[in-house]
């Protein structure tokens, strides 16, 4: 699960400190544990790799299929990412757990932090929800 976090006209950006996409800036999140509700899930790891938290509501955005391959084309990961957007409560993040930074990033200059595509897309759809979200 993973959160689209907005703060006025910013996002929070996390850099990945394990794979899959070691050391690129992505979204808050990460798996979800038994008996956990997907909301739940998207929550717990909010705080864990940034300590924020929502300040209100989820809404969920997307459903996306993240398979990679490795050279020879056999399937190294598949995920399936559930993702929301929520305004951000207070404080600034503290990178933690498997987070190895996180930012606020401008919505306008997004294109600096070599995104995957779909998180972009994802991005811009949560930007676009009435404010505040939730």
């Amino acid at each position: 699960m993973g959160v689209v976090l907005l703060r006025g006209d910013t996002v929070l950006l996390i850099r990945r400190g394990k794979p899959p996409r070691l050391g690129e800036w992505s979204l808050p999140g990460g798996a979800q544990e038994l008996g956990e509700t997907v909301q739940e899930t998207a929550r717990r790891e909010l705080a864990e790799e940034t300590g924020l938290a929502a300040a209100g509501g989820l809404v969920l955005l997307d459903v996306i299929d993240s398979i990679q391959r490795d050279d020879s084309g056999r399937i190294r990961f598949h995920y399936t990412l559930i993702d929301f957007a929520a305004e951000a409560g207070p404080g600034d993040p503290v990178p933690a757990d498997d987070c190895a930074g996180a930012v606020w990033a401008p919505l306008a200059a997004l294109h600096g932090y070599a995104l995957w595509e779909r998180t972009l897309d994802v991005i811009a759809r949560a930007a676009r929800l009435p404010r505040p979200i939730g």
